[in-house]
């Protein structure tokens, strides 16, 4: 008997832990990966006007490449590396630093991370390996709040409103889904919209 009992409950643990990332591990799938917009660039060309730039997500994770975290750490750090192009200009490129968590409630928590002074961010892509980061020194960004990701039908939904210095305000509203993201950055100052365009970024993946 004893034996028996201790077989269900070792099963049921078994049983219970992928549930625990279970929600994280299916955001992540959709998230990582090459992504990029060139469907909606083409047609908009092709419809005589550019409203968005050709962008790009590049995006891995690199939880194994933070030294020192807890032997019980439950959280996973991705680098995100967003290019953007616009006919006629340089391309602007910026990399992110995000850590993800799953929270009790479900949802998946993004808390966006300062990339420490020391690293060189023309440097610091996925493809480079000659970079690593401490734990200790990853610090959360003073400029974006954390924020939730919803399950919803498409997938995981997220709106974050930040209030930025000098009456600007930053929002981010952003759907990840199976093969896709949609990505609708929004920057105002005194009520006034400074990006260049008011709908998504429509972005496909291209690779895994």
């Amino acid at each position: 008997m004893r034996f028996i009992l201790l077989l269900l409950l070792t099963t049921s643990c078994l049983a219970q832990k992928p549930m625990q990332s279970r929600v994280l591990d299916q955001y992540l799938a959709y998230l990582t990966g090459d992504f990029d917009n060139r469907q909606q660039v083409a047609d908009e060309q092709r419809n005589g006007t550019q409203t968005h730039p050709f962008a790009q997500h590049i995006t891995r994770i690199i939880t194994n490449r933070v030294k020192g975290l807890p032997a019980n750490n439950r959280a996973v750090y991705v680098l995100e590396e967003s290019y953007y192009k616009y006919p006629n200009q340089d391309t602007l490129v910026k990399p992110y630093i995000f850590r993800f968590e799953e929270t009790a409630g479900g949802n998946v928590r993004l808390q966006s991370i300062a990339i420490p002074e020391r690293i060189d961010k023309k440097t610091f892509r996925n493809s480079n390996p000659n970079w690593s980061l401490l734990a200790d020194e990853l610090k959360e960004s003073p400029s974006f709040k954390p924020a939730d990701y919803k399950r919803t039908e498409r997938g995981f939904y997220l709106k974050a409103i930040n209030d930025l210095p000098n009456t600007m305000r930053f929002t981010l509203e952003e759907t990840v889904g199976d093969g896709f993201l949609d990505v609708m950055e929004l920057l105002e100052k005194e009520g006034k919209r400074l990006t260049p365009y008011s709908t998504p970024l429509l972005y496909k993946r291209v690779n895994k």
